[in-house]
């Protein structure tokens, strides 16, 4: 994530923004320039930008204007009231229920980040309704809409299904406890989830798929049955050494997603060390150290060395200041040199990808 500032007074932005503290202006996220910059009103509907790269107007998405939901703007010239954030959701939570509205702000809060990594990263993103085949959606369901059973976070064919519950922190922790996972947070459960939908994308039925059996596994081996016996007898002993987590020993397909996701946790937490200006100078020379942190938005095989040299020493720092502050480590993880592997073929496979350009979500 990059680090914003307001156009008028220089005041520090978050992504999440939708008034500068500074000086009150308006601030939304600008789609076409990919920033979080302050806006003027400009008529009765519609804003302008003062950046000079700024060329359109603007209007808040309606689920900013009718329900507080949203930060992203629209151009003036889009027929479709919604940003391109959340016209990619086609089910929103009952409303009826005073909570769900909290719970539908922190799942689109976590869907707008993971869009806008895959955006910077150039990967094709299509909305389902203007390509049903190869398009992305969310949905977003409580057990009641299940008739009786549970809704279960997942993805099938472009849809990618997350139970309402996990907005709620003390449920969330209940269930990762429960299933003694080390990490469980809605951004996790979008990016994993997301891995599924690039898989299809990216992997089926392409030159890539020889040598994602070579590092994953044979993806037809039968995928219930596998969570099946995951979930009866557990990770193997020696998961640590060849996956990135317990989860991802299950099935091909979830190593993939796992590894994924973690790939995405990398760009996203190192992008935003360096836009902060972090580095590590530590008193011994034996101790983890980061001069300069690079930037891997833009994939390539050059950079992944510097990105795991880098994200090493960041985790080291991240878990000791939240063991400092009493919560559990940031980054639970130890990568070993199988997982590396894996993260070089995800960081190789959404580079190639990037030639192609992103898509509208229209």
């Amino acid at each position: 994530m990059k680090i914003f500032h307001c156009d008028h007074c220089g005041h520090l932005l978050f992504f999440e923004n939708t008034e500068c503290v500074g000086c009150h202006h308006r601030v939304a996220y600008l789609p076409d320039l990919q920033l979080v910059g302050s806006l003027d009103p400009d008529g009765e509907e519609t804003w302008r930008s003062p950046l000079p790269q700024a060329v359109t107007r603007y209007r808040l998405c309606h689920n900013d204007k009718t329900e507080g939901i949203c930060n992203w703007a629209v151009t003036a010239d889009d027929d479709n009231a919604l940003c391109m954030s959340c016209r990619i959701t086609r089910v929103i939570p009952n409303l009826a229920e005073p909570a769900n509205r909290a719970a539908w702000y922190r799942l689109e809060a976590a869907k707008r980040r993971l869009l806008f990594t895959l955006i910077e990263l150039g990967l094709p993103l299509a909305n389902r309704m203007g390509d049903p085949v190869r398009g992305l959606t969310f949905q977003f369901l409580a057990d009641v809409d299940a008739g009786g059973g549970r809704v279960l976070t997942g993805h099938v064919d472009g849809v990618i299904t997350v139970n309402i519950a996990e907005a709620d922190d003390a449920e969330r922790e209940r269930r990762r406890t429960t299933m003694l996972e080390p990490y469980r947070t809605l951004l996790g459960h979008m990016r994993h989830e997301s891995g599924h939908y690039y898989w299809d994308r990216l992997i089926r039925d392409t030159s890539e798929l020889e040598e994602f059996r070579s590092l994953f596994g044979d993806e037809r081996v039968d995928y219930a049955e596998s969570l099946k016996t995951h979930y009866e007898r557990g990770a193997p002993a020696d998961w640590q050494t060849r996956f990135v987590s317990a989860y991802s020993s299950s099935h091909p397909w979830e190593d993939w997603a796992e590894t994924w996701a973690h790939y995405l946790h990398m760009v996203d937490t190192l992008e935003t060390a360096a836009a902060c200006g972090l580095s590590l100078k530590p008193h011994r020379l034996d101790e983890p150290a980061l001069p300069e942190t690079p930037q891997p938005v833009s994939p390539q095989p050059a950079a992944f060395e510097r990105l795991i040299d880098s994200w090493f020493p960041l985790t080291y720092v991240l878990n000791n200041l939240n063991r400092g502050l009493g919560l559990i480590d940031a980054y639970p993880f130890v990568l070993s040199p199988a997982a590396v592997a894996k993260l070089c073929f995800v960081d190789a496979v959404a580079g190639r990808s990037a030639k192609y350009k992103v898509e509208s979500t229209k």
